[in-house]
């Protein structure tokens, strides 16, 4: 007769996917973000100023010894065409739930667009690989359920940067747990198949930054600041479709000092594109 242990955990309890922990992750995020206060620092947009730097480098240090290089190996060894190919195939799974998020905003032409330009692409772009909706006219949109939230009305909270995914606010964050849970890539199976895709849309969005790296270096005294200043702009923008309330905007000026350019707001920390699905999109813009 065998003795079972009262101690042994059920074999189900032990495991715990990657979307899961993921989504773990960013709750706590969050409610750090929301919870720690202004106490720890005396910028009320950062009130969290030095978790957010310990973990911003963090993620710089990921970017440079792993990432990075990769990405520089990833543009070398393949053609432009297929790079742009594998960019287009996840830029077509995205515009699905980019579709989904315009109909939750209410913009309902936005959204009947992008579910257009998923039925051409996935159709006649062969599964995306060729942007044929593009060329015909249908505009690639960026929205996701941190946008949402903010559209209905859900303020920013604090800005915090999360391990391996980069700039958020408490907003954003929670929208990056249902981003996450409902991106088709995140929870394919078999895992096998998920994790190589997952690497293989981190490095290709990886490989379309590298050309903002310079930019970023030459411009910014301080990375840290320049990158939270342009996140907290670019999502303003893209919340109010690129024209905020005159009473946001004088808001925002009050508590983030000169405005930081539009040329610098698409950019976004190297290792953040693991959750800006549609980064080359807005470099492009």
């Amino acid at each position: 007769m065998v003795v079972k242990s009262s101690q042994q955990v059920p074999e189900k309890t032990m495991k715990t996917t990657p979307p899961t922990r993921i989504k773990s992750l960013a709750v706590a995020i969050a409610a750090v973000g929301l919870l720690a206060g202004c106490a720890t620092s005396g910028n009320p947009k950062d009130p969290i100023e030095g978790f957010n730097r310990a973990m911003f480098a963090f993620n710089e240090g990921l970017d440079a010894a792993i990432i990075k290089p990769v990405a520089v190996g990833y543009e070398a060894i393949l053609p432009s065409p297929i790079r742009t190919g594998v960019t287009n195939f996840f830029a077509n799974i995205d515009d699905l739930f980019i579709g989904v998020n315009n109909l939750l905003q209410g913009k309902v032409p936005e959204a009947f667009s992008d579910l257009g330009r998923v039925a051409i692409n996935t159709t006649i772009g062969l599964l995306g690989i060729i942007d044929f909706a593009s060329d015909a006219g249908l505009e690639k949109h960026d929205e996701d359920f941190g946008q949402t939230f903010g559209r209905w009305g859900a303020g920013s909270g604090a800005y915090v940067v999360i391990p391996v995914f980069g700039s958020r606010t408490a907003r954003d964050t929670v929208g990056l747990v249902l981003d996450v849970a409902a991106d088709p890539v995140a929870q394919h199976k078999p895992i096998p198949a998920r994790n190589v895709a997952l690497v293989l849309r981190l490095e290709s969005d990886r490989a379309n930054l590298l050309s903002a790296d310079k930019v970023v270096e030459e411009a910014a005294l301080d990375k840290y600041s320049y990158m939270r200043d342009a996140y907290l702009q670019r999502r303003r923008n893209l919340i109010y479709d690129g024209n905020p309330p005159r009473e946001v905007e004088a808001a925002a000026e009050q508590a983030d000092g000169p405005a930081t350019t539009a040329e610098a707001a698409p950019v976004a920390s190297a290792p953040s594109v693991l959750a800006a699905r549609a980064e080359p999109a807005e470099l492009k813009k």
